[in-house]
């Protein structure tokens, strides 16, 4: 049980940290800033989440039972190592290690994928390609522009 919610804390955490190294590397930065500026972002909701959940887990150890006490212990130590030792020292060590191969897809695989974009960025080079390609055409005065029906979008019978 104990390494069930360690697992599924631990998966919460990698996705704060690797995600915002991950948004620092789509924008541009090389990978080891990349890691530094993630890391910068990011360490502040892991440190705040794993002393939110030290501080819960360690409350049951001097009132509970003889039954939680271990369990509330271990998770207390286990959120501690995973949040500061795992997530925010090798997880990040082993990112600037590797470098750009962290990002790395074969093109096989990347076909098969969905292309998720989650911080939008296609949206972004499309909306800088059309402002770009669009011409401003000047506004027809206010006697030229057609009148909207009253009956406009209005279904008939």
């Amino acid at each position: 049980m104990v390494m069930a919610v360690l697992f599924g804390l631990a998966m919460d955490y990698e996705v704060f940290m690797v995600s915002r190294i991950r948004e620092a590397h789509v924008h541009g930065a090389a990978p080891p800033e990349a890691v530094l500026a993630g890391s910068r972002h990011a360490s502040h909701v892991v440190t705040a989440a794993a002393l939110i959940l030290f501080a819960v887990f360690e409350s049951f150890i001097p009132g509970g039972n003889t039954m939680l006490k271990p369990i509330a212990f271990a998770l207390a130590v286990g959120v501690c190592i995973d949040a500061f030792l795992v997530r925010m020292t090798l997880v990040p060590a082993v990112l600037a290690l590797v470098g750009r191969a962290d990002w790395w897809l074969p093109k096989w695989l990347d076909r098969l994928l969905p292309d998720l974009d989650i911080e939008g960025n296609s949206s972004r080079r499309i909306g800088r390609k059309t402002a770009r390609t669009v011409t401003a055409r000047p506004r027809p005065s206010r006697s030229a522009r057609p009148r909207a029906s009253p009956h406009a979008g209005c279904l008939e019978p």
